[in-house]
């Protein structure tokens, strides 16, 4: 990760008094004050109480920031995927995912399939995206109209349904025409399988897995 000072990192988010977000990146932690760089502009460092372009550096951590934009106080830590921002501010791409081990080492996500709400486990044995029938018919799709495919589980064959997914995110990165499979018996987790995660670089940083998206 880049270096200034103590320490850096990149971070966007929506901060502006007006509907619209503006690009804000902490670009740094040096010396008691943070380095911003808003919409591009030059750099500035600001001390806690200071406000730039709607954006109130409240205080500083030893790894993260807490800013307020517009009443609406959040928290920024090194590593975090960049964050919305502001009254109406359109929600922020973002190339970066990073998560955090769970128990057993596993990682486990809330996430969205088709903008429905799921709970995702990473799985990069799976060759795609795998969900239970339930899931599937919660969010709205219907498995019946997939392609049956035979599926080879630890209880035996299964008939399961090839069907593609409009929209997957994870954190605040969004992929779409994501290959999938539904499975007929209830799963506790949507597998987050290699149709998402080939498209990421993965990299292991102790209880942090980090996918970068590839370009």
């Amino acid at each position: 990760m880049p270096r200034l000072g103590a320490v850096l990192t990149w971070l966007v988010l929506a901060a502006s008094p007006h509907a619209w977000a503006q690009a804000v990146q902490l670009a740094g932690l040096s010396s008691g004050k943070a380095l911003l760089v808003i919409n591009g502009e030059a750099p500035r460092f600001l001390s806690p109480g200071q406000t730039v372009a709607g954006v109130r550096l409240l205080s500083l951590g030893a790894d993260s920031a807490e800013v307020d934009v517009s009443g609406e106080r959040r928290t920024l830590r090194l590593g975090q995927a960049p964050i919305g921002m502001g009254q109406q501010a359109a929600p922020l791409a973002s190339n970066r995912v990073v998560l955090e081990a769970g128990p057993g080492g596993h990682f486990v996500t809330a996430g969205q399939i088709n903008g429905g709400h799921v709970q995702f486990m990473v799985d990069t044995g799976a060759t795609v995206v795998s969900l239970g029938r339930a899931d599937a018919e919660r969010i709205g799709l219907k498995p019946g109209d997939g392609k049956p495919v035979q599926m080879n589980t630890a209880n035996g064959a299964v008939l399961g349904y090839q069907v593609r997914l409009n929209s997957v995110k994870v954190g605040d990165a969004t992929l779409y025409d994501v290959p999938a499979v539904v499975m007929p018996m209830p799963m506790p987790y949507v597998l987050l399988g290699n149709s998402f995660l080939s498209r990421f670089q993965l990299r292991r940083d102790n209880t942090q897995l980090i996918l970068e998206k590839r370009y």
